[in-house]
């Protein structure tokens, strides 16, 4: 049987430290060898769904057609279902827990097609326990997509809308503010929030001095359109790679000289011409958020 999909992608919580990737790796090829595994990261924080969710997201547009294996798994082991979500009409199928991890990813693809629960144990390795669903549910189906087998053989089908959404902040307005929140900070400390140009355009014209505010002092910013056309040693806030506002420093970690950290909210209030202090924007760091 001819492939159906030669690439698989494969992103997870599991780290470098044991076998787990490499286990994972070794049943797909067991099953379909000529197929290529891309590993776009396994270092997200342990279960944490949310930042594995928004990763996944961020990458969807760039990845190779084929299938998804995405695992970060904190109910493994519970009635939790496995699920493969069937994307573009067939174009790509995305295997993983239903815990809101594939949802984000569903979205920027345009919605589910088709989506099964994975219950049908013909296609699983047998289990010495239940912990390693990645092993021994997950990577076996993402093979046999892969094989030709085709989504309805996987188990029972399943309404898209029943799917757990994934749960991404959304920029608010409250009174004169923008209310945002730090998505994500990247290997460099730059902190990407949930703005769109357009509502910081609302806020400060283009080259206006920007007031970043973060505990008890108050830095003067830039708006640039690149990291390296910020003046050194200063705080600019930029558009980034994925098209929304980043806290940056150039050559420097924003996130670790302001404190910021995924969670943290973020206040952006545009200075009226009859303030004291410069025009621009102030923002104003909280504290992350905690979790219930």
């Amino acid at each position: 049987m001819p492939l159906r999909f030669d690439t698989i992608t494969f992103l997870s919580d599991y780290g470098r430290t044991d076998e787990f990737v490499g286990v994972v790796h070794s049943v797909v090829r067991a099953i379909s060898p000529e197929v290529a595994v891309v590993d776009l990261t396994h270092d997200i924080a342990p279960y944490d769904t949310r930042a594995a969710g928004l990763l996944l997201a961020r990458s969807a547009q760039y990845l190779c057609p084929g299938v998804v294996l995405a695992v970060v798994d904190p109910g493994v082991g519970t009635p939790r279902r496995g699920v493969a979500v069937e994307v573009g009409d067939g174009a790509s199928v995305l295997v993983g827990p239903d815990n809101g991890l594939l949802a984000p990813a569903v979205a920027m693809c345009g919605g589910a097609t088709a989506a099964v629960a994975l219950d049908n144990v013909e296609y699983h390795l047998p289990a010495p326990g239940p912990t390693f669903a990645g092993r021994d549910v997950f990577a076996p189906v993402a093979a046999h997509l892969c094989a030709g087998v085709p989504l309805a053989e996987f188990g029972t089908a399943v309404d898209p809308a029943s799917l757990l959404p994934g749960v991404l902040p959304v920029a608010r307005t409250e009174d004169d503010d923008l209310v945002a929140e730090v998505l994500w900070v990247d290997r460099y400390g730059n902190a990407q929030l949930n703005v769109d140009p357009d509502e910081l355009d609302g806020l400060a014209g283009e080259g206006e001095p920007v007031e970043v505010a973060f505990a008890d002092t108050t830095r003067v910013a830039s708006r640039a359109d690149a990291y390296g056309m910020l003046p050194v040693g200063s705080v600019g806030l930029v558009v980034d790679s994925y098209g929304l506002v980043s806290v940056a420093v150039d050559r420097g970690s924003a996130a670790g000289e302001l404190g910021l950290t995924p969670g943290t909210e973020v206040r952006l209030r545009a200075v009226g011409d009859d303030d004291d202090g410069p025009s621009g924007v102030t923002v104003s760091l909280g504290e992350p958020r905690r979790k219930p």
